[in-house]
């Protein structure tokens, strides 16, 4: 019998002033580049934000050789077990922002934050008075959320500001908010609290986290349906386990088994959310992009 290869997801990011990103990329790149890992890793002024799998020996390595380079010692982390690599390569990054929000001069870092630990968040958006919003956008939110949550119905984080002001909330207002792995709520009550919205609270380490205290402590979950999630995966469940849904690689948005049987469907290029939306020029060049990945060609 064959044996079934176990690899770890390492899902990781801290805000923290990088001096010298081309240095740490380039040492980076040579201490990876004999091991079997792969994902990605973005370096920015702020910090750092990477999802990287690959086995667990070679994992815990590379989050070592950055906080040693960064001098830190804590980083926040959230680890998944898989079967099979999530990622087709490695890629290491240099970016505006770790996660794009598009306001210029957020101290993060320098910003006081309140964390709603996953054992206490049941009972915390149930009180009346909380106005809960998700973070993510709307077609991560389709597949998956907490049933009395606002959509701001964002297509991506950059629309947030906008969409948040166009609810017109209270600056006095209890807020909550949530995302796939805390880091796009360290951006957004940051925003907020430059804004005058003083009480804010977020759940620590996001749904991923959540819903990893749940399985540990076999508890009842609010969660209801899957998880987005960035990688081959596509989603994961309410065990985090890899999802029912697959992924249409024209528009990213996660898709079902009846959405591939569709005559709106054509592999790599649309799908029946997007048949639609995309043009013809987008069409074409999505067609010649599946035809290399079919013929087998290193298009990267």
């Amino acid at each position: 019998m064959k044996e079934t290869l176990q690899f770890e997801i390492y899902s990781f990011y801290r805000f923290v002033k990088i001096n010298d990103k081309n240095s740490l990329k380039l040492d980076l790149e040579n201490f990876i580049k004999n091991k079997n890992v792969k994902g990605t890793i973005l370096l920015a002024d702020e910090g750092f934000n990477g999802t990287i799998s690959g086995n667990t020996n070679d994992l815990k390595k590379i989050l070592l050789f950055i906080k040693k380079f960064c001098n830190i010692r804590k980083v926040s982390i959230k680890i998944n077990s898989v079967d099979f690599f999530p990622f087709n390569r490695l890629k290491i990054r240099h970016k505006k922002e770790i996660v794009s929000l598009g306001i210029k001069d957020l101290k993060v870092k320098n910003t006081p934050k309140k964390y709603i630990h996953p054992k206490k968040w049941d009972k915390f958006i149930r009180e009346k008075d909380i106005n809960l919003i998700d973070t993510r956008n709307t077609y991560e939110i389709s597949i998956g959320k907490f049933n009395n949550a606002i959509n701001p119905l964002t297509k991506s984080f950059r629309d947030f500001p906008e969409k948040f002001n166009s609810l017109k909330l209270d600056r006095k207002a209890k807020i909550g908010i949530y995302c796939t792995g805390g880091i796009r709520c360290e951006k957004a009550s940051t925003y907020l609290f430059s804004k005058g919205f003083k009480n804010v609270y977020q759940l620590e380490g996001g749904i991923l986290n959540y819903l990893n205290y749940k399985k540990k402590n076999k508890k009842t979950s609010k969660w209801s349906g899957e998880c987005f999630v960035f990688d081959k995966r596509v989603s994961v469940n309410q065990d985090l386990n890899k999802g029912s849904y697959f992924q249409c690689y024209g528009c990213r948005r996660a898709i079902t088994s009846d959405d591939i049987k569709s005559k709106y469907y054509k592999k790599g290029v649309y799908c029946p959310k997007c048949i639609n939306e995309r043009t013809e020029k987008q069409k074409k060049n999505s067609g010649m992009r599946q035809s290399q990945i079919n013929n087998n060609i290193n298009f990267f």
